[in-house]
């Protein structure tokens, strides 16, 4: 059985002001085929998930907090409990607007079309003592394009 505890995963910190800690996929001990999941903590008063898309659908659930979720030309007010729905390709951002953290879980499937062996990349290349994101930029380079999204040390 495998476990992914928060309490043991340090994720990162970016500028934008906010923690990721991936729950499955990314740095996670859970390596699923078919989807991502993460969990966000956004600092008060303008913490942030800038603005960004991506090739397939995903959920955020906020759990804790209240924000601004802006999508496409839409913006709208959410707090703990709401689950936004976030279409492929839109862009989309999420911006803490309280006075306490917010914290959020994203979760997204992840593209179907990869080549047979390239979700096993990940594994293969930790066996090996890589890192995930040399697996990803090997995924990456077989697929012409960008493979799972993974946050940029400038966001």
């Amino acid at each position: 059985m495998i476990i992914a505890d928060l309490s043991e995963i340090d994720g990162r910190t970016y500028p934008a002001r906010r923690r990721t800690q991936n729950l499955v996929g990314g740095a996670s001990p859970i390596q699923a085929a078919s989807f991502s999941m993460g969990y966000v903590t956004l600092e008060p008063n303008g913490g942030q998930v800038p603005w960004h898309n991506q090739e397939q659908e995903e959920i955020y659930f906020i759990v804790e907090g209240a924000g601004e979720m802006c999508l496409g030309e839409e913006r709208a007010a959410v707090r703990a409990g709401s689950a936004v729905y976030i279409p492929h390709r839109v862009f989309h951002q999420l911006t803490n607007t309280g006075a306490a953290p917010m914290r959020m879980i994203y979760c997204y499937v992840r593209r179907a079309t990869w080549p047979t062996g390239a979700r096993n990349w990940t594994a293969r290349c930790r066996a090996r003592g890589g890192s995930a994101a040399a697996a990803r930029r090997s995924v990456a380079a077989v697929d012409g394009e960008a493979g799972p999204p993974t946050p940029s040390v400038s966001s």
